[in-house]
């Protein structure tokens, strides 16, 4: 009896180490995978992120205002770019100019508010434009705070240009779609506009992964 009980123990002991050596490959896989996919995404999209001064009706609707101004004077300075460096370079050339026209459109609109406009790298929630999904992460972006900044978020991909997508159609351009997919890999593209079940599990561990990062750079 003692020599099967024995026996049994080295049995569980060799299965929870197999168990732990394969959870500690799946992790190490994982994190790679994901570093990898986050890094080229990161890379080929530019995003604005807007904020407003609190969650009021006039001032989410002054939110709505500032952007779109903003995204028109973007469309009109970078129609005919083909990367994000070219938008990023031509962003920070006109900083000032995005200011000015945040600043001008609240004053118009009646509000005291004062506004700060930057350039940087931040961190976003997984958020969906028509038929394409983007995963948490850090992504450059112009980001504007009105006010406070203590109200509800808006984002939008600058770069390629799904600011103006239609979301409640559920699809983005092929022209948007396509300027996406020059700038980043297969293996990306597919992940955030593919709908299988093998892509949805890859964007789960992306996601999960991302929001573990995001949550501890936060503390």
């Amino acid at each position: 009896m003692k020599f099967l009980f024995k026996i049994n123990i080295k049995k569980i002991a060799l299965i929870s180490i197999l168990l732990l050596l394969f959870v500690l490959y799946f992790t190490v896989c994982a994190s790679s995978y994901v570093s990898a996919v986050s890094s080229d995404l990161e890379k080929s999209v530019f995003r604005l992120h807007v904020i407003a001064n609190s969650n009021s009706d006039e001032d989410q609707n002054l939110k709505y205002i500032v952007r779109n101004k903003l995204i028109e004077y973007m469309n009109s300075i970078s129609m005919n770019v083909n990367s994000k460096e070219e938008v990023i370079k031509i962003a920070n050339d006109h900083l000032d100019d995005f200011y000015t026209i945040a600043n001008k459109t609240i004053k118009e609109q009646g509000f005291d508010y004062e506004v700060k406009v930057n350039i940087g790298n931040y961190s976003f929630p997984t958020k969906t434009y028509g038929d394409i999904s983007l995963p948490a992460g850090f992504y450059d972006a112009l980001k504007v705070e009105i006010g406070e900044a203590k109200g509800q978020n808006w984002w939008c991909v600058m770069f390629p240009p799904l600011c103006f997508v239609d979301v409640s159609s559920g699809i983005v351009p092929t022209s948007s779609k396509e300027t996406l997919k020059e700038n980043m890999s297969d293996e990306d593209f597919s992940l955030i506009s593919d709908n299988t079940n093998e892509i949805k599990f890859k964007f789960k561990i992306l996601e999960m992964f991302q929001n573990v990062k995001i949550l501890t750079a936060k503390n």
